[in-house]
This record gives C-alpha cells, sequence and structure tokens, in this order.
C-alpha cells in the first residue's frame, strides 16, 4: 500500500476536546498527474518492423509460434519464435499505457491506459490497427514508481485536460484536519485505488497468457480486470462491444485465470473464485483468504497453485514467500492442502503434469501429490531473477529481469536452456 509520507515534524495548531479534531501543518511529498492531450495521445499508436532492445519485462502472450510481450507503458514487442533456439525479435507496436494483452482469432486486443485497442495480426510482422474503445477503463492509471500517493483532486477533479501519462513528484505543505484517525482533508491514491471513496475453453484460436496476466478470455469474451473491477467484453462481432463492466470483483485484484467454467482471481489478500457458467453474469462462490501479498494463480486437474511473494509494489512491508496448493474441485468449498515456504516466488505455469515456477531463478517440479511435490524437483536453474512463465509444447518461455530464457523440457532428464534473448539497457 501506498503511503502518505511525512518530510518534517507535524506542528500542533489547535485541539478541540469536544468535537475531537486536530488541526495540523504537514509537509509530505505527492505525485501529481501529467496529461497528454486526447488527440494527441490517441494518435500515437505506431507499429515498426525495426526492432527494438527490451528494456524492461512485462506481461506475455503466446500464439502461433509467436510471442508477444508488453514493455510497461510503452508498447508490445513481438519475437518470432517459430525456433525457440533462435527467437528474433522482428518489430514493435508503440502503446502508451499499455500493460495486457490477450489474443484471440489473430486479433490482438490490449489497454492502453484508458482506452481498449485491437490488431490485425494476420501477418505477425505487421499489425495493423483496427480500432479502439475510448475511455473503457476510466480508473486506470500510470504507475508512479515510488511509494508516495496521487493527488486525488487534481487526478479527478473533472477538469478536462486530457489522458493522465506520468507524475511529478512534488512538495506540499498545508492543514489538515485529524478526526479518530483519519484525514478529512488531502485526497490520496494508492495504487490507482481510490481509497477516499473507493486458457479458453472454446474451440476458437486463443494465446496462452502468464499466470501475472490480468486479461482472460474464455467463450469468446474477453474478461479484465483493473483495480477493483471485472469488464467483460463481447469478441463475437466485428468489433469488441462492452457486455459488462465496473463489477466490484474485490480488493486490489491483481490477476486472473479461467479454468472450466470459472475465474480465479489473485489478489493481494486472497483467491476469489467467480463462476461464468453465465458468461455476462459472474457468480461469487468461495475466498481463500492469505497474508498480504502479490498473488498469482494457475489452475490444473482441479487443484489451484497460488504464490505469494513480498518485496513489491504490493506491499514493500510484507514477509510472505510461499507456494499455497488448494483444492478447487468444489469451487464453493475450496480446501488448503499445504503450504510451503519459498524464496521470493512469483510466475507460475503447468504443462503435462510439470510446474514451473519462478523462485530464486527457475524451478521445474513433476507433479505427484500436493503434499510431495517438494520431493519431485527435477531442476533448478539459478542465477536471475525470473518473472512470469508460460510452457508450451515442451517449451518453456521465462521472462526475467535480464532476458527472455527458453528450454526444452521434452526429455525430463536432460532439461537445458536452449535461447536467451536479453532484457535490459
Amino acid at each position: 500500500m501506498k503511503k502518505l509520507i511525512f518530510l518534517f515534524s507535524i506542528s500542533l495548531l489547535a485541539l478541540t476536546s469536544c468535537t475531537d479534531v486536530i488541526t495540523e501543518t504537514v509537509t509530505y511529498k505527492i505525485n501529481e498527474p501529467i496529461f497528454m492531450s486526447t488527440e494527441t495521445f490517441r494518435n500515437s499508436v505506431k507499429v515498426s518492423a525495426v526492432p527494438q532492445a527490451i528494456t524492461s519485462i512485462g506481461k506475455m502472450c503466446f500464439y502461433n509460434n509467436y510471442l508477444y510481450i508488453s514493455e510497461p507503458g510503452k508498447g508490445i514487442h513481438i519475437i518470432n519464435n517459430v525456433d525457440p533456439t533462435n527467437p528474433q525479435v522482428i518489430g514493435f507496436i508503440e502503446l502508451l499505457g499499455n500493460a495486457d494483452l490477450a489474443i484471440r482469432n489473430n486479433r490482438l486486443y490490449a489497454d492502453s491506459y484508458i482506452d481498449l485497442v485491437w490488431f490485425d495480426i494476420t501477418n505477425p510482422g505487421q499489425p495493423e490497427l483496427q480500432g479502439r474503445l475510448d475511455s473503457i477503463f476510466p480508473t486506470a492509471l500510470p504507475i508512479t514508481g515510488n511509494n508516495y500517493g496521487i493527488d486525488y483532486t487534481k487526478s479527478y477533479g473533472g477538469t478536462n485536460q486530457g489522458i493522465i501519462v506520468g507524475w511529478k513528484l512534488t512538495e506540499k505543505t498545508e492543514d489538515v484536519n485529524h478526526y479518530t484517525g483519519g484525514w478529512l482533508k488531502g485526497g490520496v491514491m494508492y495504487d490507482g485505488l481510490v481509497m477516499t471513496a473507493t486458457p479458453s475453453t472454446n474451440a476458437s484460436s486463443t494465446g496462452l497468457n502468464g499466470s501475472m496476466s490480468r486479461f482472460t478470455i474464455y467463450n469468446d469474451r474477453l474478461y479484465s480486470v483493473i483495480n477493483n473491477g471485472l469488464n467483460i467484453f463481447d469478441l463475437t462481432g466485428d468489433t469488441p462491444q462492452k457486455a459488462a463492466g465496473n463489477l466490484y470483483i474485490g480488493w486490489n485484484v491483481e490477476t486472473i485465470f479461467s479454468y472450466k467454467t470459472n475465474l480465479f482471481f489473485g489478489t493481494s489478500t486472497g483467491l476469489l473464485i467467480y463462476s461464468v457458467a453465465d458468461p455476462l453474469n459472474p457468480v461469487y462462490q468461495s475466498c481463500i483468504t492469505h497474508a498480504y501479498a502479490c498473488d498469482p494463480v494457475v489452475v490444473d486437474n482441479d487443484l489451484a497453485y497460488v504464490t505469494l511473494h513480498s518485496g513489491s509494489i504490493c506491499d514493500v512491508s510484507a514477509n510472505e514467500n510461499s507456494l499455497i496448493i488448494i483444492n478447487v474441485k468444489d469451487v464453493k468449498n475450496p480446501t488448503q492442502l499445504v503450504t510451503y515456504n519459498l524464496t521470493n516466488p512469483k510466475g507460475l505455469g503447468i504443462d503435462n503434469g510439470k510446474l514451473f515456477l519462478c523462485d530464486d531463478g527457475l524451478k521445474i517440479f513433476q507433479l505427484d501429490t500436493p503434499q510431495t511435490l517438494m520431493a519431485h524437483q527435477l531442476v533448478h536453474y539459478k542465477g536471475m531473477d525470473g518473472y512470469d512463465v508460460i510452457p508450451s509444447n515442451n517449451i518453456l518461455m521465462m521472462i526475467a529481469t535480464d532476458g527472455l530464457y527458453q528450454y526444452d523440457y521434452s526429455d525430463l532428464n536432460n532439461i537445458k536452456q536452449i535461447s536467451k534473448i536479453p532484457i535490459g539497457k
């Protein structure tokens, strides 16, 4: 959680015993929004066949032997992975404010701050922008990159200044009222949440997303989570239509995963399960709570695998690093089976009875009974900070802070790294 951080001592000005209101002068730092005109923002999309270096890690989607990697806030890198021993970066989609993506039937759907845009990727090396739904994610904001709150009034003050594309850290001094533990003035934003108020099963061709994704496709519907809300888009027509949206799911939803007729939401405080038997009317089934930490989840064979990791934007003060395995055969009554203490686990994936886990590098397990998982570790590659994985057809794609690593696991007795594309400046 972002916290308001005071720089100097607080000076008491007044105390009224009958109301218990304290007026105080505080000096603090806060992020003020940087705006870009709406026209400039929406005309900034560019597609280039000139490869660009990948400088920071983001979300991944694998489709028809091509890998699409989001570089947070900047756009999407296109990688020809027909030969995973020699992957080639072949292009870049410049897309301001991008964080997530999903692919279905040669269409790539991506967020661009408050908008949803989509591209025709029939020719992967030459994506064509097809359309945009304006202001469909109204609460989406750029990441601040620091531990200070945002200026709520300037960010949502109702003035038509354009699109918020960044932040300027500013120092302020003002009088505030403090009453029974709560600030009565000086609105603060926490990671895009207003605290002063509040793999597909269909027959279509759908991309594989990593476990950190906030986009998933199920039965011709695109489901996206931003902050507390779920948006649902109908993809059956030529133009995606918002079929339902702004459905409150839970506090600080971070990831989404579809399995059978259910959606599994990873939040900073627990795993939420919703039925989408009626795709446009998600129905709450149950929740498994856990310590405050980031929470990606994957599900296979009626078992949910949840990793908790600390030292991130979820809560830099948390110290929970573990893998939780949950029986979700009865989604109304999930049962936590076992918890393993780990180093700093992040993304994870499952393929053909194998669990791939980013923790102190990369760990690969042969899935057995949950209580004996640690005894069936196949390999442990160290020396990199893994973020997320996509396993497919005996090839594991892992994005880490220093590169895109690929491994051949066709022979479990000889799992080996076959390529690496460097990431970073």
